[in-house]
C-alpha cells in the first residue's frame, strides 16, 4: 500500500511538472522555496564534509522513501543510505557536492518539485561526475524532507 500512494505521489508531481502553469508553480511561498533549497544546500554541505548520514537528514527517513536511480529502485532510507556507502566508500570518491537549481514548483501546500543538476567536483584520479535529478519534497512537522529522489 505505501507503495501505490508512493506512484500516485510521484505520478502526480510528474503530471503537474509537465502541465502546471508556471503561475501555478510561482505561488509557492517564498519562506517554503527557501526552506528547501536550506535543505539542498545542508546536504551539500555534509556531502562534502564526507558525512552521509548528516546527509541522509535531508531525507524522509521511511521504508517508503523512493530512491530511482542508474541501478533502478531503492525503497527506503536505510538501503539508500547503504547504496551511498557502497557508491561513495570515501571522501575521495565524495568529492564536494554542488547543486544548481533549475526550478522549484509547489506541487500542493505540503509538496515540493526541485529539479536541477548536480555536480562531484573530484580529483584528477576519480574525475568529476555529474548528473540531474528531481525531488520532491514534503512538508512534515520537523521540516521540509525528500521523499523521491531521481537521480541520473
Amino acid at each position: 500500500m505505501k507503495r501505490n500512494k508512493l506512484y500516485f505521489l510521484l505520478g502526480l508531481g510528474l503530471a503537474c511538472a509537465t502541465s502546471c502553469s508556471p503561475k501555478q508553480g510561482s505561488r509557492a511561498s517564498a519562506n517554503a522555496r527557501q526552506e528547501v533549497h536550506q535543505v539542498l544546500e545542508e546536504q551539500a554541505q555534509c556531502w562534502s564534509r564526507g558525512d552521509l548520514e548528516c546527509y541522509m537528514q535531508g531525507y524522509w527517513k521511511s521504508d517508503s522513501l523512493l530512491f530511482i536511480g542508474s541501478r533502478g529502485l531503492t525503497y527506503g532510507w536505510q538501503p539508500t543510505l547503504n547504496n551511498y556507502k557502497r557508491g561513495y566508500p570515501n571522501t575521495a570518491a565524495m568529492g564536494k557536492l554542488s547543486f544548481d537549481l533549475k526550478e522549484t514548483r509547489a506541487l500542493s501546500p505540503e509538496t515540493m518539485l526541485v529539479v536541477g543538476k548536480w555536480h562531484l567536483q573530484r580529483d584528477a584520479a576519480q574525475g568529476d561526475l555529474e548528473g540531474h535529478f528531481s525531488v520532491i519534497f514534503k512538508r512534515f512537522s520537523e521540516g521540509w524532507k525528500i521523499i523521491a529522489d531521481h537521480s541520473s
